[in-house]
């Protein structure tokens, strides 16, 4: 996922291997240097989701502006966590309180942490040291993602609640001084013939001060308990929303697991003796730090159990070294299928080296397509790299890949983003299948990833091509789905009629 690859023109992979049953197709071009690109239909920045998100390339950036980029990035992640300290710790808190000074604490350690769990993948630490970081960082993420837009939401609220407080302890007190009983005003003997006849009158009893005897309808000033109070509701009001969030979001993943799905694909070139050839699609395994062995048998469990007739492993299938990942990847081999499994790169087998993984997938029995493509009995199925391969002079190259085909026949492209579908369509591909958006992964990373791909998730047409992106079985970062539930594909071809 995620990513901002530098536009231009495809570079160009060396030879894929030759598979001794099918019949290959590949070719090997230099490295032309970059140039504009020419398509304004494609444009070749894309970002993936809330928990996917890098920069790739900073262009002709200077150290100026990388240091620029740096400082707005941490002004921005300190003020988020400034925020919640301030919503969580200070105002529900005394200073110098237990929880004030435990509050203030994680307020400095998990921000480090989240920052550490996007840097130890690189660090070169050992294996069990990054799984350590990474659970509580990226949980945390996911965790902050939501007390921040909780909170926010609740900032309209808090005003209005304390002016209701403030009504309700207005009216009680109101009742209060209504329910005391009057007090009679004392009788005075006045001797009978006094103050007559110049006689001595009694002193008058003074009158009691207006102020004191008429209770002032102002009502007073809120008490700081009120405003406590109002502040102790709204904090524990989004911990309880995250905390349930992230819960389900995780549960999704780790307990529930990818979810089978089923589309039909109707192919005007597919012969109809091909009428229901069924593809597994599965694409961001994402095996790292968090997902390992357990969720590979998983996947595999789940794809043998529909008996497909090809497997599509379409990207980002490792966040890790093969020394490190590579019993992980195992239960691959068990894949089982009647024309065999099929895998290409994507962006994230670029940043932990993806000749590597080329090699050991195949040795797994998985077919890498490295820019080429083989004939199967109904149709062409071709692979192209994905784009973060262009720094790597191993970018996607589809007249490599599609070279000399016939175009009579149907034609499947597996291409790891949705944004090469633009090129698909100038070569006249009928079906590609992609992944790389996690379908958002975390809302409302939903709509940020829905901008930055043409396609979110599911079924669309462009032109005479049609595009499936698969929202992937695994997630990148935070363990948690929300609004965008794992999922293994079956696409099953459909010959028109």
């Amino acid at each position: 996922m995620g990513g901002m690859p530098r536009p231009g023109p495809w570079r160009h992979a060396r030879r894929g291997d030759a598979w001794p049953s099918v019949r290959t197709y590949s070719a090997s071009k230099g490295c032309p240097g970059w140039s504009a690109h020419a398509d304004p239909r494609a444009p070749l920045v894309t970002v993936a989701t809330s928990a996917d998100v890098g920069v790739n390339h900073l262009g002709a950036g200077t150290a100026v502006g990388v240091f620029v980029f740096v400082v707005v990035i941490v002004c921005v992640f300190g003020g988020v966590h400034y925020y919640l300290w301030r919503r969580l710790v200070r105002d529900v808190s005394a200073r110098g309180s237990r929880y004030r000074r435990v509050g203030t604490g994680l307020a400095v350690l998990l921000p480090v942490l989240a920052v550490a769990a996007q840097l130890v993948g690189r660090s070169g630490l050992p294996f069990t040291v990054q799984r350590i970081i990474a659970w509580p960082g990226y949980l945390w993420f996911a965790v902050l993602v939501y007390l921040l837009l909780t909170l926010l939401a609740l900032e309209p609220l808090r005003p209005l609640a304390r002016r209701l407080l403030r009504r309700r302890d207005g009216a009680r007190s109101g009742e209060a001084q209504e329910a005391v009983p009057a007090v009679a005003p004392e009788r005075v003997t006045v001797p009978e013939g006094a103050g007559r006849d110049g006689g001595e009158h009694p002193p008058a009893t003074p009158p009691a001060p207006a102020s004191a005897a008429t209770p002032d309808p102002a009502p007073p000033p809120a008490p700081p308990s009120r405003r406590l109070f109002v502040a102790r509701a709204a904090a524990a009001t989004a911990g309880v929303v995250a905390a349930g969030t992230v819960g389900y979001g995780t549960y999704s993943v780790l307990g529930i697991g990818p979810r089978l799905k089923r589309v039909t694909v109707p192919l005007a070139k597919l012969p109809r003796g091909a009428h229901g050839y069924r593809i597994a699609v599965v694409s961001d395994i994402h095996l790292g730090p968090i997902l390992g062995r357990a969720h590979t048998q998983r996947i595999v469990d789940v794809i043998n159990r529909v008996n497909a007739d090809a497997v599509a492993i379409v990207g980002d299938l490792v966040d890790g070294s093969v020394a490190d990942l590579g019993a992980d990847a195992e239960p691959l081999a068990g894949l089982r299928s009647r024309d065999g499994a099929y895998f290409v790169t994507g962006n994230h087998e670029y940043y932990t080296g993806h000749r590597e993984w080329v090699e050991y997938v195949r040795e797994l029995g998985v077919r890498p397509l490295e820019n080429e493509r083989l004939e199967l009995p109904a149709f062409d199925l071709a692979g192209v790299n994905d784009v973060a391969g262009e720094d790597y002079g191993d970018g996607p190259d589809f007249a490599a890949a599609l070279k000399d085909r016939d175009p009579k026949r149907a034609s499947v492209l597996l291409a790891h983003q949705p944004v090469l579908i633009h090129e698909a369509v100038e070569h006249g591909v009928d079906l590609q299948l992609s992944g790389h958006t996690h379908g958002g992964q975390m809302w409302p990373g939903t709509y940020l990833a829905a901008l930055a791909n043409p396609t979110l998730a599911g079924l669309d047409r462009y032109k005479d091509t049609q595009l499936y992106v698969t929202r992937g079985a695994g997630t990148w970062g935070p363990p948690v789905r929300v609004g965008a539930e794992p999922d293994i594909t079956v696409v099953e071809l459909a010959a028109s009629a």
